[in-house]
């Protein structure tokens, strides 16, 4: 119906904003990771301007409609109401816990724990999404590959996510958490580097 609503921001809260589009009011059920994306500058008398793109969700008891600071948390949000036992709901609260790389990131390499430390979301579902999501995030030429930015195909690349896991591994041996390996590796180019290295460089940023 809406593929995006762009207008003065009303009001903002933890997990809704209302858009003034014409003199009309829209509310939207945003995510945190779409929260901190707002403008700092947020004055009543001046009100900023915002885009966030739109998903309705049609329900027996009414409607509701979520917003995105981005596309790719749009199609990240539309992935995961795919999954099995995974609504709307849940899949926002996934949202405010992790970005969609970091999500994509957690899916391609099985973290399940840093999943299911979403609000609601157990290990179980996080095992399910991890389950039915993982061939499509890998998959070089699937559609929902071809709305990610560099970022997202990056990780899901496989090439890539072998060698994200085998450092992964490696440094979790050494005694690093999960967490800070994966921090290690941000913004590496993986893809064109060898295992060593990648390893060597992590090393060097953790110390």
């Amino acid at each position: 119906m809406f593929y995006y609503l762009s207008g003065k921001l009303a009001l903002l809260k933890n997990d809704l904003a209302v858009i003034d589009v014409g003199g009309v009011g829209y509310k939207l059920t945003i995510s945190g990771t779409t929260y901190e994306a707002m403008p700092a500058n947020r004055s009543v008398k001046e009100p900023p301007t915002i885009k966030l793109f739109t998903y309705l969700a049609v329900r027996e008891d009414g409607l509701e409609l979520f917003g995105f600071s981005t596309e790719t948390e749009l199609a990240t949000f539309k992935l995961l109401i795919t999954v099995s036992g995974v609504g709307p709901k849940a899949a926002m609260a996934i949202l405010s816990h992790l970005t969609p790389e970091k999500f994509a990131l957690a899916v391609c390499t099985d973290d399940k724990k840093t999943i299911s430390k979403a609000n609601g979301i157990g290990p179980k579902t996080a095992a399910r999404v991890i389950l039915e999501l993982k061939d499509k995030l890998m998959k070089e030429n699937g559609s929902f590959a071809g709305e990610m930015p560099a970022s997202i195909a990056a990780v899901a690349s496989p090439v890539k996510n072998n060698k994200l896991a085998e450092a992964t591994d490696a440094l979790m041996v050494l005694g690093y958490s999960r967490a800070e390996a994966m921090a290690a590796m941000k913004d590496m180019d993986i893809a064109k580097m060898e295992l060593e290295e990648i390893i060597r460089l992590s090393l060097k940023r953790l110390m």
